[in-house]
């Protein structure tokens, strides 16, 4: 059985990762070209200090990872510290370690120390995001209504649109993954 650290080793940088995104890059682009990232300077310095690697679980049809993957790219690049992704559904192993609420959820990050120790995870989404879309879903028609795979496609693309333009939201996932790196490196 491999470890984090030697999937860590043998993964795709988040930046090659998106650039042969097939399905979302468009949208990816959009949030990495658009975030800013708020003036942390304590944050950023333990990043730097700590270095942690971080290992992406990862798909690119997959809206939360489209949103997410950004933000984290945004952080790693300012905290000098690597991103590397792997493809979810090639590594079923390492996904049914991270599994939430039993479901193989993405993305996940995976937070290691220098040395490949597993020092916590995150993913994959902010709590506010995730009680948005929960109160969403709520909305649609029951499964066994004619309705319901029309609405539910139409609510995952405009859940789509919104991760690819809303500051808001994009907030949320920095706020989340801040505070679960600084829990995680302290």
């Amino acid at each position: 059985m491999k470890t984090e650290q030697q999937y860590f080793e043998e993964a795709l940088p988040l930046e090659n990762y998106m650039a042969q995104m097939e399905v979302h890059q468009e949208k990816s682009y959009k949030v990495y070209e658009n975030f800013k990232l708020p003036e942390d300077d304590a944050f950023f310095a333990l990043l730097r200090e700590k270095r942690p690697h971080v290992l992406a679980i990862t798909e690119d049809w997959c809206g939360d990872a489209m949103v997410n993957n950004p933000i984290l790219r945004k952080v790693a690049e300012k905290g000098d510290f690597e991103v590397r992704c792997v493809y979810r559904d090639q590594n079923l192993e390492l996904m049914d370690r991270y599994l939430t609420n039993g479901g193989r959820s993405i993305p996940k990050y995976i937070f290691l120390s220098p040395e490949g120790e597993v020092l916590g995870t995150w993913g994959p989404r902010a709590p506010e995001i995730q009680q948005f879309v929960t109160e969403e879903r709520a909305k649609l028609p029951g499964k066994e209504d004619p309705q319901f795979e029309a609405q539910q496609n139409i609510f995952y693309s405009d859940l789509t649109q919104r991760f690819a333009e809303s500051e808001t939201f994009w907030g949320y996932v920095y706020q989340d993954l801040r505070n679960t790196l600084i829990k995680a490196l302290k």
